[in-house]
């Protein structure tokens, strides 16, 4: 359960920035802009599915859209975005950065995840191998 909450703080800090980012003047970036508000409509629909929807696929969608942010933010800082150019530089980049590899490691790590665990069974139980349903 930790690892949920874990993975959807990281992608709820991701929307945090983009969203502060959207405000402070991104939001008029062509195509950016409006990318940036995707990711933050995104990201809020990701972090619920994390805490209530009890399935694998929560983790895909969080390690995916930690991967899909992180990339577009790595092409953007290499060759490009949409004719925009950043830099790895300022706080934001490299919390955002930081947080996107958390919602994918932990996104990843809830694949591994036993989706709902037996309960623990009573040694004596466990090797007489009977089951009130079989005395019934």
């Amino acid at each position: 359960m930790t690892l949920r909450y874990t993975a959807a703080v990281a992608v709820l800090v991701s929307v945090a920035i983009h969203l502060a980012l959207w405000l402070q003047g991104m939001r008029s970036v062509h195509v950016i802009g409006p990318a940036f508000l995707l990711n933050i409509a995104g990201g809020i629909v990701i972090a619920v599915l994390l805490v209530r929807w009890r399935h694998p696929g929560a983790g895909v969608l969080a390690a995916c859209f930690g991967a899909a942010t992180l990339g577009a933010f790595t092409l953007a800082s290499t060759i490009g975005l949409f004719g925009d150019h950043e830099r790895w530089e300022g706080l934001s980049v490299f919390a955002a950065a930081t947080v996107e590899i958390v919602a994918i490691v932990a996104g990843l790590a809830l694949l591994l995840e036993d989706p709902e665990p037996e309960p623990p069974r009573s040694r004596a139980h466990a090797l007489s191998g009977s089951n009130r349903a079989d005395r019934a």
